[in-house]
């Protein structure tokens, strides 16, 4: 089983106890985040696409770990006009376990 979510403007596909590196959250580690926008979840041949969002299903994660990617350089440069400029830049990032993955579909099966 396997899904699609959405966050930080970008779309992840995880699986159940899998590690994913997310846009940064302003969460301590060790807290639980759900997430809402589900755009599709895929449960062998059963697959339910949204339109825009699979409505009912949630993906549970916990906060693992916080850090900062590898350094990248900006670099302009204008030839024969004496022109150099550097700079640099260092994403921020939060890495995000998956503990569980619930569709309605699920819920009706377990009688919850």
């Amino acid at each position: 089983m396997y899904a699609v979510f959405k966050s930080g403007g970008k779309q992840y596909r995880v699986r159940e106890g899998q590690t994913v590196r997310l846009e940064k959250f302003d969460l301590a580690a060790g807290e639980r985040i759900i997430f809402n926008q589900v755009l599709m979840i895929v449960n062998g041949i059963d697959v339910s696409i949204g339109s825009p969002i699979v409505r009912g299903s949630l993906i549970h994660a916990e906060i693992v770990s916080h850090g900062r990617g590898k350094k990248i350089k900006i670099i302009k440069f204008r030839a024969r006009k004496h022109y150099h400029k550097q700079q640099g830049h260092r994403q921020s990032f939060t890495d995000v376990k998956i503990t569980r993955i619930s569709s309605p579909e699920d819920d009706l099966k377990n009688g919850a």
